[in-house]
């Protein structure tokens, strides 16, 4: 990866605006951090600038403004930035179809996404896998009443993931993604 340039330090003051009031469910972190993680994991395994700059703007479609933000995303960043942000999104709009509905539709779609959406997906994935296994060692069971999945529908669509980006997705994020998996599911049968 080349340096980072005024487009990804533009992103950055982009996504601490959309997101600077939002918190992490069930830990109170703030959820700018998680932008941050992707980003990095992005990053530390071969995303470019574009991909880095989706990676902190991926939830900014499906959790504050849906379309007029994508336009937004395409006019500031570019193109393929939109692209790949739209491909993290599993809705557009609002009001959100419903919770299951909706993961099996974005599972469908990631079934053909490039490997940009991917990478970042992939990213999103682990990261929200990681803070899950580790908010289930210090919250047990209560964890899950904060998803709409619950602790079944949560774990079914990590797992689904796994399998669908087993073959395409970058390997050492999937290989990872797949050993937290296993680990939560192991504690919280």
């Amino acid at each position: 990866m080349n340096q980072l340039g005024e487009r990804f330090r533009s992103a950055l003051v982009y996504a601490a605006h959309l997101h600077g009031d939002q918190i992490r469910k069930g830990s109170g972190v703030p959820y700018l951090s998680h932008l941050l993680a992707v980003s990095s994991l992005v990053m530390e395994n071969g995303g470019d600038e574009d991909e880095a700059i989706a990676a902190l703007l991926h939830d900014a479609v499906e959790d504050r403004g849906g379309n007029h933000i994508l336009q937004e995303i395409r006019s500031e960043f570019g193109e393929k930035v939109a692209e790949i942000v739209k491909g993290c999104s599993d809705c557009e709009g609002s009001p959100k179809p419903p919770w299951r509905e909706r993961k099996e539709a974005h599972l469908r779609d990631l079934g053909a996404a490039n490997d940009s959406v991917l990478l970042v997906t992939s990213a999103d994935k682990l990261h929200n896998a990681r803070c899950y296994l580790t908010d289930y060692r210090v919250r047990g069971e209560e964890l899950w009443s904060h998803f709409r999945g619950g602790k079944e529908g949560t774990l079914w669509y990590l797992r689904a993931f796994v399998e669908l980006a087993r073959e395409r997705g970058p390997k050492l994020l999937i290989d990872e993604l797949e050993r937290v998996v296993s680990e939560l599911e192991r504690l919280a049968q």
